[in-house]
């Protein structure tokens, strides 16, 4: 009898893992805070990180939504999106729904993205840009644009074209800024941070690698420029930070598993 319980327990913690992995952590969006800089007396700028969203056939409105009221109450200065914003457009109906939806993205400093590779992938290089400017969003690619904030000072945001389908050009991102300015570089695939100089860039903010979707002791699951750089900080250089966003959505397998949908806040003191 004993035995018996035992293995019915085990038995329904192996069915427990699918259904957990499936059904439930894909749901569980979690919100990262993190410090940049010194605090120095002054407000910190927040900036708010999304990244590969992966809208899908069975995608809903109602987790799009989620991700932007969970985004709106951290009352970001700034949101970033580092790309992969469908994962395959053509399945997907509701793209006005979509764009309507991330219209409702609040930022006063504005809303920034960049490509992605699935932003080109399908055919979705054609709807995407008009979705990004219906929904308020600036896309960056291989351009910049300067920040002017409250306290007089400024940053420069810049944004890589996708290195796997584009044809990303760091001279061409950083051409506009200002030589004392903080500056942040979106690039979607964060291993593309060893194809050019990060000497000018304190901060770059990447996805891709979803953190594998299914963390496995010692066998983590990489993506093809997301070997190197695979999740959380790294660091470049005396000043440079490479930040990997571990993403909100799912391709291939629609399953997470140790690795939770993300939502990256941070407190930048400059």
């Amino acid at each position: 009898m004993k035995k018996r319980i035992i293995l019915l327990t085990l038995l329904l913690l192996l069915l427990s893992i699918p259904i957990y992995a499936f059904f439930i952590e894909p749901k569980r969006i979690v919100i990262h805070t993190h410090k940049l800089g010194e605090e120095n007396g002054q407000q910190p700028l927040k900036i708010v990180q999304l990244s590969d969203i992966h809208i899908q056939e069975n995608y809903s409105i109602e987790q799009l939504e989620k991700i932007v009221t969970k985004t709106n109450a951290l009352k970001p200065d700034i949101v970033t999106f580092t790309g992969d914003l469908f994962d395959n457009y053509a399945e997907y109906g509701p793209t006005e729904q979509v764009a309507q939806t991330l219209n409702k993205l609040s930022a006063p400093l504005g809303k920034f993205a960049i490509f992605g590779n699935h932003d080109y992938g399908g055919g979705a290089v054609r709807i995407y840009p008009d979705i990004l400017a219906a929904a308020g969003f600036q896309l960056l690619q291989n351009s910049g644009t300067t920040v002017s904030l409250q306290n007089g000072q400024s940053i420069y945001i810049g944004g890589l074209d996708d290195a796997l389908l584009g044809s990303p050009s760091i001279p061409d991102a950083l051409a506009n800024k200002n030589s004392n300015d903080y500056t942040i570089l979106l690039s979607h695939e964060p291993d593309a941070v060893d194809l050019f100089s990060t000497e000018d860039i304190q901060l770059i903010l990447s996805g891709h690698s979803h953190g594998g979707q299914v963390k496995i002791p010692f066998f983590p699951i990489k993506n093809i420029m997301a070997e190197k750089y695979f999740a959380g900080f790294y660091k470049l250089s005396e000043k440079t930070t490479l930040f990997v966003n571990t993403g909100l959505g799912t391709t291939a397998i629609p399953v997470r598993l140790g690795v939770p949908p993300e939502i990256t806040l941070f407190n930048v003191y400059l």
